[in-house]
């Protein structure tokens, strides 16, 4: 649109979880490659600043819980007054609110509007009337949910942003590589061998299969396979992580709670296979290049592993795209639903196409 021709400074609004900001970038790519001078400052939450800050797309990262997302405790109104304040100080040309479909983006919208920013562009379901300058009916789940990327890059299409990269972006440094292989080495991984990374956590428990079924899951394809298993997770996993590696057998190692963000996707970018619940993990490991088992819970349909080999498992249940953190019945039937079977044969499968490709 000419409106945005001139239009440098831009304000992209990702307030949702770490593996949200990775299936943005694609478009956060498109709006800086689709005009001159173009500077992208990112407003994201916590966890998803810190994804933000391996994004060479990303020139800025604000941080902000916002008191309308999901969060174990918002900031005080005080914090909403002093973003405003900060905002209005970047002078932005304009604004883009990105949001899952089940989320409304005016909140945002208003913040935007209070720093006078001049443009903003997001999806809406109802009038905005001032608030957006550019609003992009929202017509889902009404029309079929697309996939999280590919809404977003069909959002900056509405103002001209295209790019000919549809990939996750995420860099890792040698550095980072480095330090991650002495972790794995201490660990006791053999680094010519390959690696398959285990990551039984989630944030939200309606997102986790069985920590007995990804041990034997792990078990199994690291026998039939050849694999090293490692065992993931954050700080507050590690029982977890070393429940899953005592039933993955004596070769199974973990690294649960001593990696940092970028450390952790260089041992992602090394495995030959990623075994996950559906979560940031899989968005990192899709961002560098990974193949995926991925353990689909089906809380919403929108956000499976991203231009990468992978395969997505889960079972059909009536309370499907329930959008629920928790689930109701205790065990989540699209969860619980999947055998050990199931996944050892998927992720020999992804092995076999992996190779067959790499030798064609």
């Amino acid at each position: 649109m000419s409106s945005w021709d001139n239009v440098h400074g831009i304000l992209c609004v990702r307030l949702d979880n770490l593996g949200d900001v990775l299936m943005t970038t694609p478009a956060i790519r498109a709006l800086r490659e689709s005009g001159p001078d173009r500077r992208i400052t990112l407003l994201a939450s916590g966890s998803g600043a810190r994804a933000a800050a391996h994004v060479p797309e990303i020139d800025h990262v604000i941080g902000f819980d916002a008191p309308w997302m999901k969060h174990p405790q918002p900031p005080a109104a005080e914090a909403t007054e002093a973003l405003v304040t900060t905002l209005a100080a970047r002078d932005f040309h304009a604004a883009v609110i990105f949001t899952v479909y089940s989320q409304s983006p005016l909140p945002a919208a208003t913040l935007c509007h209070m720093a006078g920013i001049p443009r903003v562009l997001a999806h809406c379901r109802e009038n905005p009337y001032h608030l957006l300058t550019d609003w992009v009916a929202e017509t889902e789940p009404s029309n079929p949910p697309r996939h999280e990327v590919r809404r977003q890059l069909d959002l900056v299409a509405h103002v001209g942003a295209r790019t000919d990269n549809e990939r996750l972006s995420f860099r890792v440094r040698a550095p980072a590589t480095s330090r991650a292989n002495v972790k794995l080495e201490e660990a006791g991984v053999d680094l010519g061998r390959p690696v398959m990374v285990v990551h039984p956590g989630a944030t939200a428990s309606s997102r986790r299969w069985m920590p007995e079924r990804f041990a034997e899951a792990a078990r199994q394809i690291g026998e039939r396979l050849d694999c090293q298993v490692v065992v993931t997770g954050d700080a507050s996993e590690r029982d977890l992580a070393e429940t899953v590696r005592r039933g993955a057998g004596d070769g199974a190692r973990s690294l649960a709670g001593s990696l940092s963000l970028e450390e952790f996707a260089a041992v992602l970018a090394r495995a030959s296979l990623v075994l996950s619940n559906n979560t940031g993990t899989v968005h990192l490991a899709a961002a560098v290049g990974s193949p995926v088992i991925d353990l689909y819970a089906l809380t919403n349909p929108q956000h499976t592993p991203w231009m990468v080999q992978h395969r997505v498992l889960s079972k059909d249940v009536p309370c499907r795209n329930c959008y629920r953190s928790v689930c109701p019945q205790g065990e989540p039937a699209c969860l619980a639903g999947v055998t050990v079977d199931e996944v050892v044969a998927a992720a020999c499968d992804l092995w076999l196409d992996i190779h067959w490709r790499a030798a064609a």
